[in-house]
């Protein structure tokens, strides 16, 4: 792969994304029903937000949550719904574990969904981490970076030349073909997005990634080792680190916070947004906001955040 220019085109220096709840018991207070996912959707894509970001569990079961289980809305079909529901906006999984579907049908969902889209889908992809959704399932939880670097070579043939045959210890395919094909064909597809911390899969972010995403950080001097990992990455591949898009996130505390987004930037909008600018000072070129609460107008109240930054690119 030689073209690396797939990632959204923003006006800003560093997109601005929100992480959209689908969970019980979420940081939109509840369990938010398909009304109010999309009304979020609009309502961001109405303010100017970058992108929207669903995540892909199946249910969250965390011990610092006293290990109880919270369902979730399903992150593919949601997303699906929100392309047809949207416009403008860039729509992302964040992101999808690759164990839980067969590599071929990932890429054929990511296609059809940049159908849907017309062009503003990007593929979040992992290895997947919370084994509770595993056991649930029977999904095996063992080599997931060996199962990853399967899966990911796979899906990026079948992304961007339209097929792939390979023969793997855990995936196999036969000529596998990916059509039809969508809007972004000629330019090998949606982006890909890996999300990661570990060496390993730094090394799989620099041959097969477009983007690569780093969360959940309440300092963006926490993400400078990660960066320099992955420029080694780059390098040791033949990459021009300035190819891949660098990506982070955070959680941020809004008045009526919850609880749910644990250690979130707070303060007041100036601080959050000085905050925030640290990481494009990084050269970071996108950003994910966990907002909490996360409501319509949580949505509008972050836009006076988004304000204060979009007033420090242009004095930069």
């Amino acid at each position: 792969m030689t073209e690396w220019n797939r990632w959204p085109v923003s006006e800003r220096q560093m997109g601005i994304g929100f992480m959209i709840p689908v969970s019980d018991r979420s940081s939109f207070g509840g369990t938010p029903r398909f009304s109010d996912i999309k009304e979020m959707a609009q309502v961001a894509e109405a303010i100017g937000y970058d992108a929207c970001w669903v995540a892909d569990h199946f249910i969250m079961q965390l011990e610092v949550e006293g290990n109880v289980r919270r369902g979730m809305w399903e992150g593919w079909t949601t997303l699906a719904a929100l392309a047809a529901c949207t416009s403008k906006m860039t729509l992302g999984v964040f992101v999808t574990a690759t164990s839980f579907r067969h590599p071929g049908l990932i890429a054929k969902m990511a296609e059809n969904l940049d159908e849907i889209s017309g062009g503003r889908f990007v593929l979040g992809i992992g290895a997947g981490w919370h084994k509770p959704e595993y056991d649930m399932l029977g999904l095996p939880f063992d080599y997931r970076v060996s199962r990853f670097e399967e899966s990911i070579a796979i899906v990026s043939d079948m992304l961007r030349t339209g097929t792939s045959t390979y023969s793997g210890t855990y995936y196999q395919t036969d000529n596998a073909t990916n059509a039809p094909r969508g809007p972004r064909a000629e330019t090998g597809g949606p982006p890909i997005l890996i999300g990661t911390k570990s060496p390993r899969m730094l090394a799989l972010t620099a041959k097969y990634a477009d983007a690569w995403n780093t969360d959940w950080h309440k300092e963006a001097s926490e993400v400078v080792p990660m960066i320099e990992t992955l420029t080694e990455a780059c390098i040791a591949n033949g990459r021009d680190p300035e190819t891949i898009v660098k990506t982070a996130g955070s959680n941020i505390k809004l008045p009526g916070y919850t609880g749910v987004r644990l250690n979130p930037i707070e303060g007041d909008n100036d601080y959050i947004a000085g905050e925030i600018d640290k990481f494009r000072q990084l050269g970071l070129k996108h950003y994910v906001a966990g907002i909490d609460p996360c409501t319509p107008t949580s949505l509008e109240q972050f836009a006076r955040v988004i304000e204060i930054l979009d007033r420090t690119e242009a004095r930069a």
